[in-house]
């Protein structure tokens, strides 16, 4: 039962406290050092020019300050620390700890997928942020930004929503919407069924596309070194691939139920001695693949 007090839940002690303070960057101590190369990579870049352009969104992280130095303990942000050193910072702000885990809700939440980073950038670009300013916060070319916010027109809902928790290239989109609606989505559930969301898989799946499931009808896909008839053989073999997928997609409930009952059978068989000792005895081989099934915890290869 739930403890209250004066009819309301109690609240949970914080892990840190919630006042963000600021302090001289040379009264933090580094828990760890940075990687050695952690400079050339392109993730310090951005993170780099992000601060420099609209300063430090997140505090770092830092223990209680030593009695005696009054240094505090960084727990986390050692590549945030590192950039503003770069930056030549003075003072940064901190959220003290209560306790010694480098706690940091960044840590904890999933990355954005494509078309939440482009719904955030649109929102951005009518707030009348330019597409320059953007560009310099994220360390990359205006015209990246731009591809970026556009990359969705012509998409239809359908597809939207089928790709909206994944990460795909930026060439996906534009290849995807010269293509008619319905094939959007064909495209759509093969990407997602093969885990790839490359522009290459993308623009594969384009050329595979006969003439009439494009938005321009009259101007066909062209791909150089490749002859009519290998067009031809792929769009034939793409079309069995979504009859396969389709037909794979409308048993496979079914099988994975017809799969469990049959492990559990089959567990519930070998726990038998008398038929174990037979297996073992007239059938060694059977009874090695039985074993082998029962095993196995997960359908997923």
């Amino acid at each position: 039962m739930t403890e209250k007090t004066n009819g309301r839940a109690p609240q949970l002690p914080l892990g840190f406290v919630p006042e963000p303070r600021t302090v001289a960057i040379d009264q933090l101590l580094p828990s760890r050092k940075p990687p050695v190369a952690v400079q050339a990579s392109k993730k310090f870049e951005q993170l780099l020019a992000s601060i420099e352009a609209i300063g430090l969104i997140e505090p770092l992280t830092v223990g209680p300050p030593d009695a005696s130095s009054g240094q505090h303990v960084l727990l986390d942000g050692h590549l945030r620390l590192l950039a503003v050193q770069i930056l030549q910072w003075t003072h940064v702000p901190i959220l003290v700890a209560t306790d010694d885990e480098g706690y940091t809700y960044n840590a904890r939440v999933n990355r954005l997928s494509t078309i939440q980073e482009t719904y955030m950038l649109r929102r951005a670009v009518e707030r009348g942020v330019s597409s320059a300013r953007l560009a310099q916060a994220l360390s990359v070319d205006v015209s990246l930004i731009q591809k970026k916010v556009s990359q969705l027109d012509g998409l239809c809902p359908e597809v939207l929503d089928l790709l909206k928790d994944q990460v795909f290239a930026t060439g996906v989109g534009p290849t995807l919407k010269k293509m008619k609606p319905t094939r959007q989505i064909e495209c759509a559930e093969l990407m997602l069924a093969a885990n790839n969301f490359s522009r290459s898989y993308a623009q594969a799946l384009l050329l595979a596309t006969p003439a009439a499931l494009l938005v321009e009808a009259d101007k066909p896909s062209k791909l150089a070194g490749v002859s009519k008839e290998q067009m031809q053989k792929m769009e034939n073999e793409m079309a069995s691939l979504r009859r396969q997928y389709k037909l794979v997609e409308q048993t496979y409930g079914q099988d994975v139920l017809n799969l469990v009952l049959a492990r559990g059978y089959l567990a519930k068989l070998l726990a038998n001695e008398a038929v174990h000792r037979y297996l073992r005895q007239h059938h060694a081989e059977l009874l090695e693949e039985f074993e082998s099934i029962v095993r196995t915890e997960s359908l997923e290869a």
